[in-house]
C-alpha cells in the first residue's frame, strides 16, 4: 500500500511539473509583465518629495485621571485617535481649504506611524509638489491636534454654560416662589422659629418657678405666636425644599463643569501645534525604493494570478478530455508475474500521457510509454 501510495505521489509531482513546463510562458510572462508595468509607473512618473513632522505631546497621555488619555493604554489610544483624525473629512477638508490641495491627494500622502511604544508620532507627507509639502504637514498637525482637544474644551464650555443656565433657572424659581407665599427663606425661619419656641418654654417654666405669673402668661402668648407660624410655614416646606435641592444639585453641576473646562483648557494649552510639532526638511524620494516597495508585491500578485489562470485552464482541458470515449483493451502481465487478483485493464483517454491500470485489488496510474515512429512502422508491417 505504501509503494502504491508514494508511486502516485512521484506521479502528481510529474504532472505538476510536465504542467508548468507546459505553461512556462504563463507562469513567468504574467509577473513579469506586471512587474515591468509597475516599474514603468515608478520610472516614468513625476519625482516624489516627502517630509516627516514629529508629534511629541508626553503632557497629553498618562498622568491624572482627569486627562483624556490615561492608563497603561495611554499611548496606544492617542495614537490611533491621531492617526483617525489625520484622516478624518473635517480635518482633511480644512487642510485643503488652507493649503489649497485636494482632499483625495491629502490622503494619498499623508501617514502616521507611531514611534515603538511611546507617545510620539511622526507624520509623512508624500506629494508631487515640493512647495506643497512642508505647508501640508503644518496645518495637518494643527488642525488634527485642535480636532482632539480643542474640541473637548468646546464641549466643557457647552457642559458650564447648561449648568448656569441650570442654576439660574432654579434661583428664579426659589425667588418667584417667595414672592408668592410672601416669605423668604422660609426653611431658615422655621428652624428659628423652633428655637425660639424652645427657649420660650424654658423661660415659662422658670418664671412659673419663681411664681411671675404675668412673665409666664406673655411667654405663653409668645410660644402661641411662634406655633402659628410653624403651622403655617409646614406646609409650604416641602415645596420650598424642593427648590433648594435643585438649585443646589445645579450649583455642584456647575462647580463640576468648571472644573472640567479648567481641564479641558490645560490640555488643549498642551496641545499646541507650536511647542509639541516640528517638520522635518522635504527630501526626494528615492526610486529605488520605491520600486522594490511596488514592484515585488505587484509581481507576487501576478504570479498567483499566472498559477490561478494555469489551474483554471487545465481543469477546463481534462474537462473536456473526460467527454471522450475511452479505449479498453486487455492489460500484459508486468514480468515476473505477481498480478494480484483479476485481469488488469488499460484505460487509454485521448492524447494523455497517463495510463490507468486496473485490477481487481488496485488502481496504480503509471506514464504511459510512447513508441517512436520506427517502432510503430515495424509493428504494423
Amino acid at each position: 500500500m505504501n509503494d502504491r501510495t508514494v508511486g502516485s505521489g512521484r506521479v502528481e509531482i510529474v504532472d505538476y511539473l510536465r504542467v508548468a513546463r507546459r505553461r512556462l510562458w504563463l507562469l513567468v510572462g504574467i509577473p513579469l509583465v506586471a512587474g515591468v508595468a509597475a516599474a514603468l509607473v515608478v520610472l516614468l512618473g513625476p519625482q516624489q518629495y516627502a517630509a516627516t513632522s514629529y508629534v511629541a505631546a508626553p503632557a497629553l497621555v498618562g498622568g491624572s485621571a482627569a486627562q483624556q488619555y490615561t492608563g497603561t493604554q495611554a499611548a496606544n489610544q492617542f495614537a490611533a485617535a491621531f492617526a483617525a483624525a489625520v484622516t478624518s473629512p473635517q480635518v482633511v477638508d480644512q487642510v485643503a481649504t488652507d493649503t489649497g490641495v485636494p482632499a483625495d491627494t491629502l490622503r494619498d500622502g499623508l501617514a502616521v506611524k507611531q514611534v515603538g511604544a511611546s507617545s510620539q508620532l511622526t507624520l509623512t507627507y508624500t506629494a508631487d509638489d515640493r512647495s506643497t509639502v512642508t505647508p501640508v504637514l503644518a496645518a495637518t498637525g494643527k488642525r488634527a491636534l485642535a480636532f482632539l482637544f480643542t474640541s473637548q474644551v468646546n464641549i466643557a464650555t457647552d457642559e458650564v454654560k447648561a449648568a448656569t443656565d441650570e442654576l439660574t433657572t432654579a434661583t428664579r424659581s426659589i425667588n418667584d416662589w417667595e414672592k408668592t407665599n410672601k416669605v423668604s427663606q422660609p426653611d431658615k425661619l422655621y428652624q428659628s422659629t423652633l428655637q425660639e419656641i424652645a427657649s420660650l418654654r424654658q423661660q415659662r417654666l422658670q418664671m412659673q418657678a419663681v411664681g411671675n405669673s404675668r412673665g409666664a402668661d406673655a411667654a405663653a402668648d409668645s410660644i402661641s405666636a411662634g406655633q402659628k407660624r410653624l403651622d403655617e410655614l409646614g406646609p409650604k416646606l416641602p415645596d420650598y425644599q424642593a427648590l433648594i435641592a435643585q438649585r443646589d444639585s445645579a450649583t455642584s453641576a456647575l462647580a463640576s463643569a468648571r472644573q472640567g473646562l479648567q481641564q479641558a483648557r490645560a490640555q488643549s494649552q498642551a496641545a499646541d501645534p507650536d511647542k509639541v510639532t516640528s517638520v522635518g526638511e522635504t527630501q526626494p524620494v528615492s526610486r529605488t525604493k520605491a520600486l522594490v516597495a511596488l514592484v515585488l508585491p505587484v509581481s507576487g500578485a501576478g504570479f498567483l494570478l499566472a498559477v490561478l489562470l494555469v489551474a483554471v485552464l487545465e481543469w477546463l482541458t481534462r474537462s473536456r478530455r473526460a467527454g471522450q470515449p475511452a479505449a479498453v483493451g486487455r492489460a500484459t502481465p508486468a514480468p515476473g508475474g505477481g498480478r494480484r487478483g483479476g485481469d488488469d485493464t488499460v484505460v487509454r483517454r485521448g492524447s494523455d500521457d497517463t495510463v490507468v491500470r486496473r485490477g481487481s485489488d488496485d488502481t496504480v496510474v503509471l506514464p504511459a510509454v510512447r513508441t517512436t515512429a520506427p517502432e510503430q512502422h515495424s509493428r504494423h508491417r
